[in-house]
């Protein structure tokens, strides 16, 4: 009985709506947790105890972070750089995707593409180009990038914070195949868009003036310094990013509304309920039985382990299967290879359909009023064998035995 209300529950956090009510997927995991607390599943305080505030910590951190550098103007500034250098159509491809996949490893990757989308929409029909093979290379690659780093997407910042690896133990693991997969997403993109991708020179585009805030554009480069710094002196993830985000808190030119006012509150209470009802599913007799079954085939086999993440992240959404997978992984022979291969996987089923990361729908939706059409199908011709090649090489490459000996 309660199996079957949580196997409800989540997957109404996977749909995200419900026929003839006005949810989504926080609300409706808000609803969730409540039932579950009601129902007597688990106490009220063990519902407290779930909730992890290093990782709530962290996302609030990278969120100040994020609206700064908006306020800032950084985003339109770095659209038009990608203008100016943009010389030939693969090229210019080229300076998306690594655009892209930068920034996203850095920031939270749904952010990004909501900022990039109009700007990359912008520019390639102002280029007279198929904006589609620009707009595709986006999204991939927000996905890829933010695989690379423990603070680019939600998913890694909770598995962070589980692991208790470091910023350079994170992304040193995981540079070399995100970097590999950029450059498969480069190629099948230039095979797919072959056509609309010949080669030409790119007649300028005409930019308009923006408004950059020059002194807090440089503020936010000195806490995004004393960020980085803290990762790499050792400091708690958390406590990095939120020592840079006190930094750029204490001004006299922002209005603490203009920054608070762009916080998603909405993804931090997603997380929250996400926490209680993943705890409540932990509890089940039927939970714990299935993951004695199968600690046994998932134990050393890192290929099934990688596909498994990947299609429970496309099922019920990367962060819940993180969530779900979560208590497997300290019984595992090498939990730390394992945390890097669920937060590839995980990641990187990001790119296998349309539907599998909000950063897809949101390049997506966002491209739409330019009246560019990203359907179901167009996204599935490079995303399936991207995310497919991408999760085999990743899972191939944390094979070897360089980190077996990784703590």
């Amino acid at each position: 009985m309660v199996e079957a209300l949580l196997a409800v529950i989540l997957a109404g956090v996977a749909l995200g709506e419900v026929p003839y009510f006005h949810f989504n997927r926080a609300t409706f995991a808000l609803v969730g947790a409540v039932v579950v607390l009601v129902l007597g599943v688990i106490l009220l305080n063990t519902a407290y105890q779930a909730i992890d505030l290093n990782t709530l910590a962290l996302l609030f951190a990278m969120m100040v972070f994020t609206a700064h550098l908006r306020l800032a103007g950084f985003f339109e500034l770095a659209g038009q750089i990608l203008a100016r250098f943009a010389h030939s159509p693969r090229g210019f491809l080229a300076l998306v995707i690594v655009a892209g996949a930068l920034f996203s490893a850095l920031f939270i990757n749904d952010t990004v593409v909501l900022l990039f989308t109009p700007l990359v929409a912008q520019l390639t029909l102002a280029l007279e180009l198929d904006p589609l093979p620009y707009l595709m290379g986006l999204a991939v690659s927000a996905n890829i990038g933010s695989m690379m780093t423990p603070i680019g997407n939600p998913q890694n910042i909770l598995i962070a914070t589980s692991s208790g690896l470091g910023f350079e133990a994170f992304a040193s693991a995981l540079f070399v195949p995100g970097v590999l997969s950029l450059g498969l997403a480069w190629l099948l993109l230039s095979w797919t868009y072959r056509k609309s991708l010949r080669p030409r020179p790119l007649a300028g585009a005409v930019l308009k003036r923006i408004r950059v805030h020059k002194a807090l554009l440089m503020k936010s480069g000195l806490a995004l310094l004393v960020m980085i710094g803290g990762f790499f002196l050792g400091w708690p993830l958390a406590l990095s990013a939120l020592a840079g985000a006190a930094l750029l808190l204490v001004t006299r030119r922002v209005k603490p509304v203009k920054v608070l006012g762009k916080i998603d509150g909405t993804l931090l209470l997603f997380f929250a309920a996400l926490f209680i009802i993943t705890r409540a599913v932990e509890s089940t007799g039927g939970f714990k039985a299935l993951l004695a079954w199968s600690r046994p085939f998932l134990a050393e086999n890192w290929g099934l382990f990688s596909a498994v993440s990947a299609l429970l992240s496309n099922f019920i959404s990367n962060v819940p299967a993180v969530m779900v997978l979560k208590p497997l992984i300290p019984t595992l022979a090498d939990p730390s290879k394992a945390w890097l291969v669920l937060a590839a996987a995980s990641t990187l089923a990001g790119n296998l359909t349309l539907l599998g990361s909000v950063a897809n729908l949101i390049v997506a939706e966002t491209a739409r009023p330019y009246g560019i059409k990203l359907t179901f199908r167009e996204y599935l011709k490079t995303g399936l064998p991207l995310a497919v090649l991408s999760i085999a090489l990743t899972a191939g490459w944390l094979t070897l035995p360089y980190f077996a000996q990784k703590p």
